[in-house]
């Protein structure tokens, strides 16, 4: 018992997976815009096959990433003590973590609807694909914010079967989000990025302008977000869990300066996970009201 605890939690720290907290309330609001616009109600077994995808899609990304990157993390101070470059977990077995995780996130599309499963690997490149990203260009964290827009659209679909456009705008406001928050990330391997030659938006623009570029995004971020509240007639605590959202990913701007990276990591997880819990909750919640 206490050897697969011990494997549980090598291989949840390998993924980050309290990270989820940044994709999977966007998921869920997705998920619900379908079910409250629909006669039939909540299938539970159909939200159980979500979050499934969910955290086969999130545990393929993260541990490709982690192997393709086991060399820069080795060389890096900041993340030498990886998984990976500790031998805490060998880099082939984290590869076929990846692929049984990719495989798995497939054939649950499949038993979702053919559309998602036709769309699966579409899914599967963006998101690996983004491991690759950096050593040819400073756009990346705008790949990840990508990636990480599909939970909602995707959790959209499960439901619907077909597109719209407001599930569409919010993965648009995710993907912004995220990249604004990646780029604050990214600032404390500016330097380290520069000596490897890999791309980053703070090795490329430095720091103030980095942030200046993130700022720029989050506010891009809240503008579709207010726009979707208008486009689609939502009452107050929608624009309750909005405010509150804005404020919270403004204020992690105010933790993070050129010259003190000191509050990163409050800025970086705390900061948005409450963000996305809070909004993700005043939305559904509002979506039930009505």
């Amino acid at each position: 018992m206490n050897k697969a605890i011990n494997t549980v939690s090598k291989y949840s720290s390998l993924v980050k997976f309290p990270h989820s907290l940044f994709a999977l309330p966007f998921a869920m609001i997705g998920f619900f815009m379908a079910v409250t616009s629909r006669p039939f109600g909540l299938d539970i077994w159909l939200l159980v096959k979500v979050l499934a995808c969910m955290v086969f899609a999130r545990n393929a990304a993260m541990s490709f990433n982690r192997f393709t990157d086991r060399e820069f993390d080795q060389l890096n101070p900041r993340t030498w003590l990886r998984e990976i470059p500790a031998g805490i977990i060998p880099a082939k077995t984290a590869l076929v973590f990846s692929i049984a995780n990719a495989l798995l996130f497939m054939a649950t599309t499949f038993f979702i609807n053919l559309l998602c499963f036709y769309l699966s690997p579409v899914a599967l490149l963006v998101i690996l694909g983004y491991s690759l990203t950096k050593r040819f260009t400073s756009l990346s964290h705008m790949v990840l914010g990508l990636g990480l827009s599909l939970a909602p659209v995707g959790a959209y679909l499960s439901v619907a079967g077909e597109f719209d456009c407001i599930p569409v705008m919010l993965s648009f406001s995710v993907l912004c989000w995220v990249a604004g928050f990646d780029i604050i990330y990214a600032l404390q391997d500016e330097e380290f990025d520069k000596s490897l030659k890999l791309k980053s938006v703070p090795a490329w623009l430095g720091k103030k302008r980095a942030l200046r570029l993130s700022s720029i995004l989050h506010v891009i971020t809240v503008l579709i977000i207010v726009r979707i509240g208008f486009a689609d007639a939502f009452g107050w605590l929608f624009w309750l869990g909005t405010v509150i959202f804005s404020l919270l990913i403004f204020y992690q701007h105010l933790l993070v300066k050129p010259n003190d990276l000191s509050k990163i990591n409050l800025a970086f997880f705390t900061t948005n996970g409450i963000a996305s819990l809070v909004f993700a909750g005043f939305v559904i919640a509002d979506l039930y009201w009505h």
